[in-house]
């Protein structure tokens, strides 16, 4: 979810009272509408029954949405700083499948579950980790190229990885999945940067509300999951809470642990672990619906609503901290670049 004006062009030195204003409002009232989404589909599922046959295009309007906010010039950081973006990405892929993974082992999750666990640790970077990045201090540029390129790759490597990782639990049509992710991320991502190139002054425009849009449809989108995953929710609900927190703090906690490890800056260290540790759990739910059962959808949904909380948090508390080395290692970095 990039904010509208420009904090994905630039760093946190040219931030803008309105620009601070408007992300707060976005990674705060995120989590409250899912959240309050959830607990009326929890309470009364019913009315939501017939909702799922709507999931895949509420997540092609949220994927095209991040098209519309995306332009060329955001894939230039590939070229001008490839080294990041090559170990966010392997992070991104490696630290949160394997994570969930263990996760699902260690607690001894039901195959449904655990599939679920493992399928959003087999998805893309989420989008709204561009907010958090941002009002984290952190390499807003590097982010929104990070969730770029994760998603790009989606079609490739999710299917493969939860093939390897959840086929012991659940029989997984690796083939068939790579197919619907082209469609429901690919096709639609792609179409929106088109439209973005073609009609730019009218993007513009319509950029302020896009936020919004898509935090519209992820609440519908876990709302149209509870229903078939209530019963598994009222019997296994606090261990996959458990499952979650852990997945994501994982995600966290290793992704900044990778980036000081590989002598990235402070700054690029926070946007790897937030990079790593928000996925994108709409997706994911999306997919686990699709070719799993309704009840492997539940990590997802519970994801979505969690890491945007704990996103919020990560971002309190890093602003607390300005980053540190970021002159000595940036620069290096700089130097090697050339």
């Amino acid at each position: 979810m990039n904010t509208p004006g420009s904090p994905q062009n630039s760093g946190p030195s040219q931030e803008t009272a309105a620009q601070e204003r408007s992300a707060k409002i976005a990674v705060t009232v995120f989590p409250l509408l899912v959240i309050a989404g959830a607990v009326i589909a929890v309470s009364n599922p019913a009315p939501f029954a017939g909702w799922a046959q709507y999931v895949t295009p509420l997540l092609q309007v949220i994927m095209f949405g991040m098209g519309l906010t995306l332009t060329l010039g955001d894939f230039t950081y590939v070229f001008k700083r490839p080294l990041p973006i090559l170990i966010g990405v392997v992070a991104q892929f490696v630290i949160m499948p394997l994570a969930g993974l263990g996760i699902a082992v260690a607690l001894q999750l039901p195959p449904a579950l655990a599939a679920g666990v493992i399928l959003v640790g087999c998805a893309p970077g989420g989008t709204s980790s561009n907010v958090v990045t941002y009002l984290a201090k952190g390499d807003t540029a590097l982010s929104v190229t990070m969730t770029s390129i994760s998603t790009l790759l989606a079609p490739i490597l999710t299917p493969l990885l939860t093939l390897w990782l959840a086929g012991s639990y659940m029989p997984v049509n690796a083939g068939s999945m790579a197919w619907s992710i082209v469609k429901i991320v690919l096709i639609p991502v792609i179409g929106g940067l088109v439209i973005r190139l073609l009609l730019p002054k009218v993007v513009e425009k319509i950029l302020p509300i896009l936020p919004w849009i898509s935090v519209l449809a992820i609440t519908s989108v876990v709302i149209a999951v509870i229903p078939g995953s209530h019963s598994a929710l009222m019997t296994a609900g606090a261990l996959v809470f458990v499952a979650v927190i852990l997945h994501n703090l994982f995600g966290y906690t290793l992704g900044y642990l990778v980036g000081r490890v590989t002598k990235r800056s402070d700054k690029q260290s926070r946007t790897i672990a937030i990079e790593v540790g928000m996925q994108n759990s709409g997706l994911a739910a999306g997919l686990a619906q699709q070719y799993f059962s309704p009840e492997a959808a539940l990590p997802a949904a519970i994801f979505s609503t969690w890491h945007n909380i704990s996103g919020a948090i990560f971002a309190a508390i890093s602003r607390r901290y300005p980053p540190k080395d970021d002159h000595v290692l940036d620069a290096a970095a700089e130097a090697d670049a050339s």
